[in-house]
């Protein structure tokens, strides 16, 4: 497993972070970044969004989604719309994952469709939450093993119920999605999230979803903490 890289603050995290990403968006080629919601990564996007990058080159969608209007303040398209797609970084196209469906299963396969095409990802930022959850893969969920499986078939599914409050449906990338990319950044802040990355490096029984990432030689993936 990768080594965990440490900044002094989390100013020095969202800088790291944003530097990381906005290198591997200069790559020649197609490029596609998969960005997160949640509390963390609002800082880097603000940064990033200010990188001399050829953004109209440039397709940003996310990992996951709450199943709520784009306008609502639970959505992670709102806040990537708000601190990312802003000044030159708006002529990047952007790919929903939330769309009209009647269902989060509906908007899922409809979102799945515009994934493919973008395969590899060039880049993703993923958050981790104190159970070890990425994107909306949630410890416990009845069909985790098939989310989870790096060689499954689904890109995106529809999630019935979040495993942490706000209890809203979800959509979320797989890990035979996330695992399609060329770069995976995991943004951890904090002692109990750094443990529990460290656990898994150590114990081959302790398997939360973050797990799928890290065990794994497909994609690189670089560690970013701050306490």
């Amino acid at each position: 497993m990768n080594r965990i890289e440490p900044f002094a603050n989390r100013d020095a995290l969202a800088d790291a972070a944003a530097e990381v990403i906005g290198q591997a968006l200069r790559a020649p080629g197609a490029r596609a970044f998969v960005a997160t919601g949640g509390a963390s990564p609002g800082s880097t996007y603000d940064r990033l969004a200010t990188r001399d990058l050829d953004w109209g080159r440039i397709t940003v969608t996310l990992s996951d989604d709450r199943w709520v209007d784009a306008t609502s303040p639970e959505s992670n398209e709102k806040l990537v719309r708000d601190r990312l797609l802003v000044g030159r970084a708006a002529e990047a196209r952007f790919l929903a994952l939330k769309g009209d469906g009647a269902s989060p299963e509906q908007d899922a396969a409809t979102a799945e469709a515009g994934l493919r095409p973008l395969l590899p990802f060039t880049a993703i930022l993923l958050g981790m939450g104190p159970d070890g959850h990425i994107a909306s893969l949630f410890p416990g969920a009845p069909d985790l093993a098939q989310i989870l499986a790096p060689d499954g078939e689904r890109l995106c599914v529809g999630v019935a119920k979040a495993g942490q409050p706000p209890f809203r449906p979800r959509i979320s990338l797989t890990v035979a999605a996330l695992l399609q990319s060329r770069l995976i950044v995991l943004l951890i802040s904090g002692e109990a999230k750094r443990a529990l990355v460290e656990k898994v490096g150590v114990d081959g029984g302790y398997t939360p979803p973050v797990a799928a990432v890290l065990r794994q030689e497909r994609s690189a993936v670089r560690i970013l903490w701050a306490p």
